[in-house]
């Protein structure tokens, strides 16, 4: 008998698009409104671009594997991780 997973896991999540319409359709009804309102309110090249990166951002932290849960146990205080040890865990996951 193995401890391993009959199916390995895996935890990478493919890319979103860089574009508004990609990243307004990642994104969840409410976070959706309100990235659009926040596109559609930015002025020059710049300030879409901001909007843009902050929402590409949060569109693929929406994506990952247990996102949900992590966020949930983050707001109350469990499973907290000390930044040295997420470090070492994205490392050893690179590696």
């Amino acid at each position: 008998m193995s401890a391993q997973p009959d199916h390995p896991v895996s935890y990478k999540v493919s890319a979103i698009s860089y574009s508004i319409n990609a990243i307004g359709t990642a994104l969840a009804d409410q976070k959706r409104t309100q990235f659009y309102s926040e596109v559609l309110a930015a002025e020059g090249t710049v300030a879409i671009d901001a909007v843009m990166e902050k929402w590409w951002r949060e569109a693929m932290l929406d994506r990952a594997p247990g996102a949900e849960a992590s966020r949930a146990n983050a707001s109350a205080g469990r499973k907290l991780v000390a930044v040295e040890d997420l470090i070492a865990q994205v490392e050893r996951a690179a590696g």
